[in-house]
């Protein structure tokens, strides 16, 4: 919701490229210029305000709706708005460098100290290896050892903690469940991959003397901005709407003659439930609806017979695999897109033929007959994943121009069955520390992989029982992850 408040934000108020920095800011950076924190806290306590009352936000942001969430979720959101909106204040609520600090040194263990030569070999014998070279080593360096990927100002204007990267768990502590909040995000990957590896331009690609002339960082900066910039003519009126006078209400002998209203963009973002993917195909406005079903490696847990009955005959299906987590070795990878295929298969797609397969993506379309298939599901979990699925109201075949699906952006407060558990888990810190250890969970079948990365690049769970539970030897496990608390 914050990312398209700004991504929609009117160009009277905020210029292209302010929006780009600000985006990159927020999505991708542990520490925030004060500017952009203001921001930040405006657009929260604004969003606090308008989510309890849905005709005003039918008024001022046409394009959200949350008419399927229940009441409880509808706190839950405004709870969240209200901490990012700064109500307990101080940086000491949300210690972020502390945070990342605490989570690096259990990540690292007894290689904390040589954390530089770890980050280099990561980078330059695995994220290298696997395509993105043009992640430069000095970028990757910041970001592994303060959280800021973007840095696109002085390094000293960067001290506010992002608060949008917060993250709330039930942990036990001393035998006692306590409410925590957190950072449970990347830590190992980065962001850089979602935007900063591939561009249209190719002269951003170029290579001089072997080595990259662009920066991940400076290809990313091009690409959000023309996505902005593509987002923002979407968003303009068109000819189904009337002329302009009557879509701002300046026509003749109006009373809103003289103001300026924002045009309407031609799409609607729905937000479902809390475990709605399993139950979605029994209500007949979802069943055969959906046209493009994208799912994270995050959330290929999710991916079932159920959930394919979403999609219409002829629809299609683009997951994304495992390439950029640098903890997994090259047989662990091709076990995931191996599975990823059962999955798939097992919810009523086929594989489409591609001259030059991706290892990034793997794409399946849905034939006419497979809607027989769902009858056959029988994937069913014993408690709702924490995941909200937030899939657009599709009309067409094809996903509208400039839409915000990158592949490994996180919500602005990642879900928490899709982050990384803490790494105090495994190694308990001493007393005193915000992040004690998390308990212990019913032990369950699924499907996980041994990565401290970010969230919806990182850990990957299938349901526990049917069909669908996944072989021990097939990947590795994590730990199980706690479910969301509606009161943070």
């Amino acid at each position: 919701m914050l990312i398209f408040s700004l991504a929609l934000e009117e160009p009277e108020k905020m210029g292209l490229q302010e929006r780009s920095e600000t985006f990159l800011e927020v999505w991708g950076n542990a520490l925030l210029r004060p500017q952009v924190a203001a921001f930040v806290r405006a657009q929260a306590d604004r969003l606090a305000r308008l989510v309890p009352e849905p005709h005003r936000l039918a008024e001022q942001l046409p394009w959200l709706s949350l008419s399927a969430l229940k009441f409880r979720e509808r706190d839950a959101l405004e709870a969240v708005f209200r901490f990012w909106a700064g109500g307990e204040k101080g940086p000491e609520v949300f210690p972020m460098s502390r945070l990342w600090d605490s989570r690096l040194r259990h990540y690292l263990g007894s290689r904390y100290d040589a954390r530089r030569g770890v980050s280099d070999w990561d980078l330059h014998m695995k994220l290298h290896d696997r395509g993105a070279r043009v992640i430069h080593t000095r970028e990757f360096r910041r970001w592994r050892d303060t959280g800021v990927a973007f840095e696109l100002r002085d390094s000293s204007a960067y001290h506010v903690p992002n608060r949008t990267l917060a993250s709330g768990r039930l942990l036990s502590y001393h035998g006692e469940r306590v409410a925590t909040r957190g950072y449970w995000g990347d830590i190992a990957t980065g962001p850089f991959v979602a935007f900063g590896i591939e561009a249209d331009d190719e002269s951003l690609l170029r290579t001089s003397n072997g080595q990259p002339v662009k920066s991940a960082s400076e290809i990313t900066q091009h690409n959000v901005t023309e996505l902005f910039r593509e987002v923002a003519a979407w968003g303009r009126p068109t000819a189904n709407h009337g002329t302009p006078e009557q879509v701002h209400g300046e026509g003749p002998g109006s009373p809103e003659r003289g103001k300026r209203a924002a045009p309407s963009p031609e799409f609607t973002v729905h937000f479902l439930p809390l475990g709605s993917a399993q139950t979605l195909h029994h209500k007949s406005c979802y069943e055969g609806r959906f046209q493009l079903l994208y799912v994270a490696c995050g959330m290929v847990h999710l991916l079932s017979p159920d959930l394919g009955a979403c999609v219409a005959p002829g629809g299609h299906l683009i997951v994304e695999l495992a390439r950029y987590l640098v903890d997994l070795r090259q047989e662990q990878l091709q076990g995931f897109s191996a599975r990823v295929g059962e999955l798939a298969q097992a919810a009523g797609f086929t594989p489409q033929n591609q001259d030059r397969p991706s290892e990034t993506f793997a794409r399946f379309y849905k034939s006419g007959d497979s809607a027989c298939l769902r009858s056959h599901a029988a994937v069913q979990s014993t408690t709702p994943p924490p995941g909200a699925l937030v899939p657009p109201a599709v009309q067409s075949a094809t996903p509208p121009p400039g839409a915000l699906v990158p592949p490994a952006v996180q919500s602005a407060t990642p879900p928490p069955d899709a982050l990384v558990p803490p790494l105090e888990a495994r190694n308990p810190p001493p007393e005193g520390l915000t992040q004690p250890s998390e308990g212990k969970t019913p032990p369950s079948e699924r499907l996980k992989l041994p990565s401290e990365s970010r969230a919806s690049l990182s850990e990957v769970q299938a349901p526990p029982t049917g069909s669908q539970t996944p072989k021990p030897e097939s990947l590795p496990r994590l730990p199980d992850t706690q479910p969301p608390i509606s009161d943070l």
